[in-house]
């Protein structure tokens, strides 16, 4: 793209744009790839097992356990629409991924996002009905009802996608093609835009802001609730359970709520690229990774419906 007599750039539509991911020379990028490929592999194991577990287990077909099948399958295409083609780049001369290619990844990448932090809020309103209301948690939580909020936190995450990108793929791009970012997302985009962002700061802001105060306000209220209910019981046994499920869930929504915080919904996120690759990497591939984790390791049941699965396995 070449300067025009008066000054100004001349603005031409992109074909392509080069993810210039993490600096680095041949040693940090041979790292880089292989800490990203053991995460990756780690987190689709533990999806993938934590779906199959409560698939095959009927002990575990329960709303809280059909959330938390959901939570796996989003947490393991959340890292997949992104680290298949961040390794290939690390270890790739060639970083270039198509607009098209962006767009995609983008939609996606934003809509598993926002449908997993809609997914946390239901999960904690789902803990809310069984503790506080248990004779109505029956009917407040049939499998219709519970198809209903999950299908509500898909439709949720497809609308922020659609605003996102709508607002994000119609600026002007200037000369540089170069995303400084290991996939496609707002703030980096946004820097390459001729045009002034402040209007797509601002719905950036405003949306993650939403969705992030709207559905940790969900969750306080509910564990609000939660904890009185369980420091009134008076078996010890009953609150030290109620506490482990719970206190699982307070850990994926703690590490996933503060980590989108410090990227989306703060002044200066835009302005701190290479902090902003580092928090990326926790959100979307740290976190899918530990939550398997969290969830299994501070859960008798899952950890029951395992031992059961493996010796089953082992008798055929």
């Amino acid at each position: 793209m070449s300067p025009q007599g008066n000054g100004n750039l001349s603005v031409m539509p992109l074909q392509e744009f080069v993810l210039d991911g993490f600096a680095g020379g041949l040693q940090t990028q041979s790292l880089l790839f292989a800490l990203f490929l053991a995460l990756y592999v780690v987190a689709v194991l533990g999806n993938l097992t934590m779906i199959m577990i409560i698939t095959l287990d009927a002990s575990l077909h329960s709303p809280m356990y059909f959330f938390l099948k959901n939570l796996s399958f989003v947490d393991l295409c959340y890292s997949s629409v992104i680290y298949p083609k961040a390794l290939a780049n690390t270890v790739s001369s060639s970083k270039v991924i198509t607009f098209e290619g962006c767009i995609i990844q983008f939609f996606f990448f934003s809509l598993m996002g926002a449908t997993e932090a809609f997914l946390l809020a239901v999960m904690a309103y789902d803990r809310f009905v069984a503790i506080c209301s248990p004779l109505h948690y029956p009917i407040s939580m049939c499998p219709s009802i519970c198809a209903r909020l999950v299908l509500g936190c898909y439709c949720g995450g497809c609308l922020n996608s659609i605003l996102q990108a709508s607002f994000t793929f119609t600026l002007p791009f200037c000369s540089s093609n170069h995303i400084d970012h290991f996939f496609c997302d707002v703030p980096p985009l946004l820097k390459l835009a001729c045009a002034d962002t402040t209007i797509n700061e601002l719905v950036m802001f405003g949306i993650c802001g939403l969705i992030i105060v709207g559905t940790t306000l969900v969750v306080l209220v509910s564990y609000g609730y939660i904890t009185v209910a369980i420091l009134r019981m008076r078996s010890g046994g009953g609150r030290h359970k109620l506490f482990s499920t719970c206190g699982s869930h307070m850990t994926a929504v703690s590490l996933f709520y503060g980590t989108l915080f410090v990227m989306y919904a703060q002044p200066g996120a835009v302005q701190s690229m290479e902090q902003g690759k580092v928090v990326s990497v926790f959100y979307t591939l740290v976190i899918p990774m530990l939550n398997p984790l969290i969830y299994s390791l501070r859960n008798k049941d899952v950890k029951d419906a395992l031992w059961r699965l493996g010796q089953r396995h082992t008798a055929t």
